[in-house]
């Protein structure tokens, strides 16, 4: 079953604790967001939504953290699709999809988000960065 979304310019924003609760959380608002816009639970867009958030919220905790400072999850619909954005305090390090090792037990999450979405990249921001990725709707209808 396709995805069809009919809310051309909603929103969904949300900061969380850097901690590994809060990027389970996000993975989590995002899915249950995609459902209430009419994109169903264990859809394909719904799964694959669910793992980029997963990584690039994880990857906020992991190596964008500052001590009592959160990221934000934000969630944007548009002509084009849906934009996923993560934002974190540090802006010093730039995220890449890099080669690991094989057996490696870590490293291959920009590579899913790679995978994943239509693209991606890093825009910074006055304080921090924004990791974004976007991803077709399928059957969007603005």
């Amino acid at each position: 079953m396709k995805a069809e979304i009919t809310l051309a310019g909603a929103e969904f924003v949300q900061r969380l604790s850097s901690t590994h609760r809060g990027a389970r959380l996000a993975r989590r608002l995002a899915v249950h967001q995609l459902d209430e816009w009419g994109v169903p639970y264990g859809s394909e867009l719904s799964d694959d939504v669910a793992v980029i958030v997963a990584e690039l919220a994880t990857n906020a905790v992991v190596h964008g953290s500052v001590p009592g400072r959160d990221f934000e999850l934000r969630l944007t619909i548009g002509a084009a699709g849906l934009r996923i954005e993560v934002s974190d305090a540090r802006g010093e390090r730039r995220p890449e999809a890099c080669e690991r090792e094989p057996g490696a037990e870590a490293g291959r999450g920009l590579r899913l988000v790679e995978a994943l979405a239509e693209k991606w990249g890093v825009a910074e921001r006055v304080v921090g960065k924004t990791v974004w990725a976007e991803c077709r709707t399928g059957g969007f209808a603005p």
